[in-house]
């Protein structure tokens, strides 16, 4: 016994490790009565003090750090790694192979597209005027295509897309979109170079 709990309606793949106290399928307030499946694909390590809350359909061979919160009503890939107390927000889709490193945030609404890269402490943000009249109703996460890297301490605005192969320095903040294979950093950011030219 190793002090984990499961709702009703979490479904585990094959060969699933669920280290101590793991909370999965645990309900949001507003649905306390109703249950939706919360799936969690064969040989993923869902490591200590990590909370899955009900309705995410987690791939196979995903991996959490210590302390990750995930809401509700996510799709996440195959062969994800989370890293430690990163919190993930609902309606986030997370495409296959994806690393999103320690501490990392990621909204509502965000898109990480396949094989993207998130580095500790990035900060991708929704909301364009925070606690504006129905800001709620007018979230927007940023996009974040195949194979970006995101630099440790970045910041993405709402709604900003980075193009396919680009990378954003360290520290950065993202305030416009990112053309395809372009690099990135500042704040706020400004085009340095292609990809092509490293």
């Amino acid at each position: 016994m190793n002090n984990s709990f499961c709702f009703e309606g979490v479904k585990l793949g094959k060969h699933v490790i669920l280290e101590e106290f793991v909370i999965l399928g645990k309900a949001p307030n507003e649905l306390d009565d109703e249950i939706i499946d919360t799936i969690i694909g064969d040989n993923s390590v869902i490591r200590s003090h990590t909370v899955i809350y009900m309705g995410n359909v987690i791939g196979s061979d995903c991996k959490t750090g210590h302390g990750v919160l995930i809401r509700e009503n996510n799709v996440i890939g195959n062969s994800v790694s989370i890293g430690s107390h990163t919190v993930i927000e609902h309606d986030v889709i997370v495409e296959d192979n994806v690393r999103i490193h320690s501490q990392a945030f990621i909204p509502e609404y965000s898109i990480l597209k396949k094989g993207s890269w998130i580095g500790p402490n990035a900060v991708l943000t929704n909301a364009k005027y925070p606690l504006s009249q129905n800001v709620k109703d007018n979230l927007k996460g940023p996009t974040i295509c195949e194979n970006v890297i995101i630099g440790a301490n970045s910041t993405i605005l709402p709604g900003i897309q980075i193009g396919s192969n680009s990378l954003v320095g360290a520290g950065s903040v993202v305030t416009k979109n990112v053309g395809p294979g372009k690099i990135v950093a500042g704040n706020p950011a400004i085009e340095l170079k292609d990809v092509s030219e490293l």
